[in-house]
């Protein structure tokens, strides 16, 4: 009969929160108050709490709503700043559930590097000097900065520019590293001739700088393509930031005034849902695209989260043949296998690049299209099989002309695997929604 009545009357559902309300707050006070105090307000919700059951008219009720609120009154203590206290207590039940939802259902991730392009798109730059002429590597002449509407728009694409121009003729002194607060970047430095300029809110350039020991292959690359001049000293101890890298600036550089110090345009990463539930209920399936931890990759700082397509598990032999084509216990994979749809879809009469789907590529196949690639040495051709360790698995990138994976530093541990690519969220590109549609 309650439940009825509370969805029917007004007065009943206030009399139901009203005596829940002051009851929580005798519970929170019961050690203070004194033993008078605490029988009042327990005789007035106990009345109030049988007029309910006994479904007594409204009258009725009203009357003991108000004598439960002059007992509450009369007899608890008011909290200092209430409002406050009664916001703070939301945001920090808030905060619990978001944090609830991030470590057991969904976590946001974003994609900081080119590796599994084009399927899923990180930090493009324009111009990157960071990259190899030829692959990757972006001229400075290349766009142009709009303006107003145009320019708006290429913010709702996940599009930004930066554009810092010398006052005065004299020498660029060095950057910062961006000033973050949580995932955001707050501010970053510029010195030129002495004198700092503040950068507010700037674009998320990646960060390819790196502690010592941790050398990954594409910071290898970012030492070939950078001119003997112009090679970072003590990289390892200092690393650079990523903005002043994919420029080119080099501390002591000399720029006229007026001339364009950084001319950037910036395409973010793309910004994705890692589904941490599934994976509770089965194993990962070949193909799909996972996030994982690097621990015990001891090739790879040890900190940090990478996305890969997962190409073979545990117990399985696995060669990279010369035709772009894995094959996994000597089972050829191609585009009817399940997930691998797109990573085969390429012209085999074409060389493989960058950026483009090309098939699985051993360290024989890159090295006929430049003699620097150094990506898959533990498969220099396809007569060399590599056999997976029990609970261990194999992963690689879908850009395999500029991915550093499995190839590169082998298996890792199974249960490094944080969860599955799920739905991306941001720029608003042809990428965006479930991930279902990038299988």
């Amino acid at each position: 009969m309650i439940i009825i009545r509370w969805f029917l009357s007004k007065t009943i559902r206030n009399a139901v929160s009203m005596r829940r309300h002051v009851w929580k707050l005798l519970q929170h006070q019961r050690d203070i108050l004194k033993p008078d105090q605490i029988q009042a307000i327990e005789l007035q919700l106990g009345d109030l709490q049988a007029a309910l059951k006994s479904a007594a008219p409204l009258p009725v009720v009203k009357t003991h709503i108000g004598r439960v609120e002059a007992a509450a009154n009369e007899n608890l203590r008011p909290y200092p700043n209430a409002p406050w206290r009664e916001n703070v207590e939301v945001l920090l039940v808030a905060l619990a559930v978001a944090m609830g939802i991030r470590t057991f259902f969904l976590q946001p991730f974003k994609i900081p590097t080119g590796s599994m392009q084009p399927t899923l798109f990180g930090i493009t730059t324009f111009p990157n000097y960071s990259a190899r002429p030829g692959f990757g590597f972006n001229d400075i002449r290349s766009f142009t900065i709009p303006t107003g509407w145009e320019r708006f728009k290429d913010s709702v694409h996940g599009t930004s520019y930066v554009n810092i121009k010398a006052p005065t003729a004299g020498a660029y002194d060095g950057m910062s590293r961006p000033l973050r607060f949580v995932i955001f970047n707050i501010k970053q430095t510029v010195w030129f001739a002495g004198k700092p300029q503040n950068i507010w809110f700037p674009p998320d350039t990646g960060d390819m700088g790196f502690r010592a020991g941790g050398i990954s292959g594409y910071i290898r690359a970012i030492f070939r393509a950078l001119p003997p001049d112009r090679t970072p000293v003590g990289l390892q101890q200092n690393p650079r930031p990523a903005m002043e890298l994919r420029m080119g600036l080099t501390p002591g550089q000399i720029f006229q005034a007026g001339a364009d110090v950084i001319r950037m345009k910036v395409i973010a990463g793309d910004h994705l849902f890692v589904d941490r539930m599934t994976y509770n209920f089965r194993k990962p399936e070949r193909g799909e695209i996972i996030v994982f931890e690097t621990k015990r990759i001891y090739a790879l700082q040890q900190d940090l989260f990478y996305i890969k397509r997962l190409v073979a598990l545990g117990g399985e032999t696995v060669n990279v043949g010369n035709d772009r084509h894995l094959r996994i216990n000597g089972q050829r994979l191609d585009s009817s296998t399940p997930h691998f749809a797109s990573v085969y879809s390429f012209d085999p009469e074409k060389p493989p690049a960058d950026s483009q789907y090309s098939g699985h590529v051993n360290e024989y196949v890159a090295t006929q299209i430049s003699k620097q690639y150094q990506i898959a040495p533990l498969f220099p051709d396809e007569t060399i099989s590599f056999t997976v360790p029990e609970k261990h698995l194999m992963v690689m990138g879908d850009n395999t002309m500029n991915s550093y994976d499995s190839r590169g530093w082998g298996p890792f541990p199974e249960n490094n695997v944080i969860g599955r690519s799920c739905f991306v969220y941001w720029p608003l590109s042809s990428r965006f929604g479930w991930n279902s549609l990038l299988y």
